[in-house]
């Protein structure tokens, strides 16, 4: 099998995940939306975005279901089967439309715009990621008030989903230092080595830097 990846969010969780799992597999750096690169990647994923798994059978893209996909081969709770399975689907779901979409909604306009150069900062979204950011917030702290992970005793794949922004937080500024227990949550993350560095020994361009200032 074959992980076709980059450094922005979702790639970099695939790639979390895969070294969190020890998955045997290959790594490729990927551009399919660079000029020139799209034939050789649209049999892959028509939406030539990434990750993608090349494996036996159709190719599997979307990050949530190549982190499915690797925790089964690899026989690991970390993709929770039988009774957790509901609770951890739950903290995926809410996570995306909720905590990631708010932290996304401020990266974007503090990172991605200013390291591709598409625009200038909007403060009035910045604002509304902000305030998205703190009412999801809130309720992840409370709930990580009670325990170490999201679901049981142990970490699942709603924690790495959940964090998925998190690592780009040099840009994005988001003030998890707010939340006591959001922010122990988070730390736990950041003292696992697939996680905080999930592309050593990897051939992989840093991201372009962000030189502007932003409100």
């Amino acid at each position: 099998m074959k992980l076709y990846f980059s450094r922005n969010p979702n790639p970099r969780l695939a790639v979390a995940v895969a070294r969190y799992l020890n998955a045997e597999l290959e790594f490729e750096f990927a551009s399919p939306r660079a000029p020139g690169q799209a034939d050789r990647y649209r049999s892959l994923n028509p939406n030539l975005l990434l990750p993608v798994l090349e494996c036996s059978g159709k190719p599997l893209w979307e990050a949530d279901a190549i982190a499915c996909r690797l925790s089964r081969d690899a026989r690991s709770d970390f993709w929770r089967t039988g009774d957790e399975e509901p609770e951890m689907i739950r903290w995926v779901s809410w996570g995306k439309e909720n905590f990631v979409r708010a932290c996304d909604i401020v990266h974007f306009e503090r990172g991605t715009k200013q390291r591709y150069k598409i625009g200038p900062v909007d403060p009035v979204k910045v604002s509304e990621g902000l305030n998205q950011f703190h009412e999801a917030a809130e309720i992840l702290d409370a709930e990580l008030s009670t325990r170490a992970w999201l679901v049981g005793d142990t970490i699942s794949f709603a924690d790495f989903r959940m964090a998925t922004i998190l690592p780009f937080n040099d840009a994005a500024l988001l003030p998890i230092g707010d939340y006591p227990f959001l922010y122990r949550w988070y730390q736990q993350l950041e003292g696992m080595e697939a996680w905080s560095n999930p592309f050593q020994g990897l051939s992989a361009p840093e991201l372009p830097p962000i030189a502007a200032a932003f409100p």
